[in-house]
């Protein structure tokens, strides 16, 4: 025999050992031994779920039918749930406040209406009416004896009024006179009489005030009576007229 027939024959011999002993190792490692077959083998029945590796050998009667996997306490099938499903709910949580919808009511709405409604503040609804029902007032003194300051007065007593008649404002000019600025307003001596009478009809807004102590006084040096226009009022003091007109809020002018 040559060497090449020695070489195929340890070729063949050992890939026989190779075949013979793989099934001994994987029984081994299962646990058991290969045991040669004697009868027509069992169908294989799978792996059990005690042990699934098991191999339970040749079946020495007739096999038995093929019954699926085998497990510990199998639950029968049952098919498909023909009944109608639970419908899908969101999952609601404990302490969530459920959401419900608020109906808009008529008092709801006249609420938020008032509410968003935007209040003028006192101080500018008086900026906005104060043009319409602010009142100006001056008071005018004479008491000189001297017909310049007498004209000066009454002109700007007119000049006032003819201002604020054509803003269209209102406005109370007083004239007052006292010492020897009564001649003024006296009937027998005035010479501005009868601008004061012309004026007294077409300017309403001035008016005149005549010294009651200075009459008084005039009187005892004269030894008669002093008699004063109508278009003029008198007071108990002029002075005194013109102390209580700025603390109301008057405006003082002297000519």
């Amino acid at each position: 025999m040559n060497l090449f027939q020695n070489i195929a024959m340890a070729a063949t011999m050992g890939a026989i050992a190779v075949l013979v002993t793989t099934p001994f190792a994987a029984a081994e490692q299962d646990g058991r031994y290969w045991v040669p077959k004697t009868t027509s083998p069992a169908p294989y029945r799978g792996p059990t779920t005690a042990n699934p590796a098991q191999y339970y050998g040749p079946a020495t009667n007739s096999p038995a039918p093929y019954s699926g996997l085998v497990t510990t306490s199998p639950s029968p099938y049952v098919g498909a749930i023909t009944a109608s499903p639970v419908p899908y709910s969101r999952p609601r949580t404990t302490n969530r406040a459920r959401h419900v919808p608020r109906i808009a009511t008529k008092s709801t709405t006249k609420r938020l209406a008032t509410q968003h409604v935007r209040k003028p503040y006192p101080l500018a609804a008086m900026a906005h009416s104060a043009p319409h029902s602010k009142t100006h007032r001056l008071v005018l003194q004479v008491n000189t004896n001297d017909p310049p300051a007498m004209n000066l007065a009454l002109n700007n007593a007119a000049n006032v009024a003819q201002h604020y008649k054509e803003v269209g404002e209102k406005v109370t000019i007083e004239v007052v006179t006292f010492g020897p600025g009564l001649h003024m307003l006296r009937d027998d001596t005035s010479p501005v009489k009868a601008r004061i009478e012309q004026m007294a009809l077409s300017t309403p807004e001035v008016s005149f005030k005549a010294c009651g102590i200075t009459q008084e006084k005039m009187h005892e040096a004269e030894h008669k009576n002093i008699p004063i226009i109508p278009q003029a009022q008198v007071v108990s003091s002029g002075v005194v007229r013109v102390m209580e007109l700025q603390e109301k809020g008057w405006t003082y002018v002297k000519p």
